[in-house]
């Protein structure tokens, strides 16, 4: 019977690119697609497939949020986390968010058929080009690295909204796509500015960039609402 996969990455190339080279073996089958990390959610409730793999940095919802909703409304599914980053903090982040693999996208290929089969099996896998020292300094702190990372101050709701205002978007259109009212994500954007102790917006977005929400290509200089 074949492994049920669902591919989450905001560029259409890299998801059919997957797409074909999953399904050359005929073992995996790809039954669904998302363009951003809300729209993975909301994929994965529908379709509850045996793997997820998931961009680390997508709009709206970043891979690592994404993880955790995806694990609340399948909790059977398997998460592979796709990403650039080979940090021990993001690499904790992920699997604390309850991901069972984490493959580097520049050494993505093989590996994440590998990584599917693997983690459908219930074994953990990490990228082959992830240092050595990296994965022993995890297994030695699991329980305590990370932690002391701002973002750990932060609850998933107010991770949730300063993605969001990372990405440029004001407080009408974060509440529009939470599904909370503006003055609703204004006081929680009040809140995480005073936990991260950053002054205006554009602290944020330097803040998100350097924690990994957004890589910084892809912010959007030319949008006012950055400053909403």
């Amino acid at each position: 019977m074949s492994i049920t996969v669902l591919i989450a990455d905001d560029h259409a190339v890299v998801r059919d690119g997957l797409r074909a080279m999953m399904e050359v073996d005929g073992d995996i089958k790809v039954i669904g697609d998302a363009s951003d990390g809300r729209e993975a959610v909301d994929k994965v409730a529908q379709l509850c497939p045996d793997v997820a793999i998931v961009d680390i940095a997508m709009p709206e919802l970043n891979g690592i949020d994404a993880t955790r909703k995806i694990l609340q409304v399948c909790p059977s599914i398997r998460v592979i986390i796709l990403s650039m980053y080979s940090s021990t903090e993001h690499i904790v982040r992920a699997l604390r968010a309850g991901a069972l693999g984490y493959v580097l996208k520049e050494s993505a290929g093989i590996e994440v058929v590998n990584a599917i089969r693997a983690v459908h099996e219930g074994h953990r896998y990490l990228s082959e080009k992830i240092l050595d020292t990296v994965i022993d300094d995890y297994l030695r702190r699991r329980d305590t690295v990370g932690l002391d990372s701002p973002l750990a101050r932060l609850s998933l709701r107010e991770r949730e909204i300063l993605q969001l205002v990372v990405e440029g978007k004001s407080s009408v259109e974060a509440a529009k796509i939470i599904g909370l009212s503006p003055k609703t994500v204004e006081t929680h954007r009040s809140r995480l500015m005073k936990k991260l102790e950053v002054g205006d917006v554009v602290g944020l977005i330097k803040f998100g960039v350097q924690h990994g929400l957004i890589p910084i290509e892809k912010l959007d200089f030319d949008s006012g609402n950055t400053t909403t």
